[in-house]
């Protein structure tokens, strides 16, 4: 596996960001074509198949959005813990959840004081991920 970096870190699983997402669009698009070329006999089952098809175009992006949630939820805690064993003190509440998951790249020794850049500065995530010098991969993030 190739050293994570500011470059390649962002993943793109093609089973769920690509197949899955087209195979949708693709029931969606098709189900209303469907809806609008039915007969009155076959009307229910075509509305049935285009609310079918909205409500897994739903459940793929909740289901992808409670994820991020609670693993941003478990990176602010990790986060918080890791500066109180660094520095014998909590995160500052300053600080948002943003910015918390863009610290999580930085090695101990940076942490801390980048840390105090963030709120210094009110660096956004993208900003402190650049300014990572020694990064520190987060293999485990989908």
């Amino acid at each position: 596996m190739k050293e994570q970096n500011f470059k390649n870190h962002s993943k793109f699983v093609i089973g769920f960001h690509g197949v899955v997402f087209f195979a949708i669009m693709a029931l969606l698009i098709g189900s209303i074509i469907n809806l609008v070329n039915s007969s009155d006999d076959n009307l229910y089952l075509s509305s049935l198949l285009v609310l079918t098809s909205f409500i897994l175009l739903f459940l793929f992006f909740f289901s992808r959005a409670f994820a991020l949630k609670a693993q941003d939820r478990a990176i602010k805690v990790e986060e918080n813990l890791r500066h109180y064993l660094l520095t014998g003190k909590p995160l500052s509440n300053k600080l948002s959840v943003r910015q918390i998951i863009g610290l999580r790249f930085a090695s101990d020794e940076e942490f801390p004081a980048l840390a105090e850049k963030a709120v210094a500065e009110n660096l956004s995530e993208k900003e402190i991920k650049k300014t990572v010098k020694n990064w520190k991969p987060d293999i485990y993030r989908v």
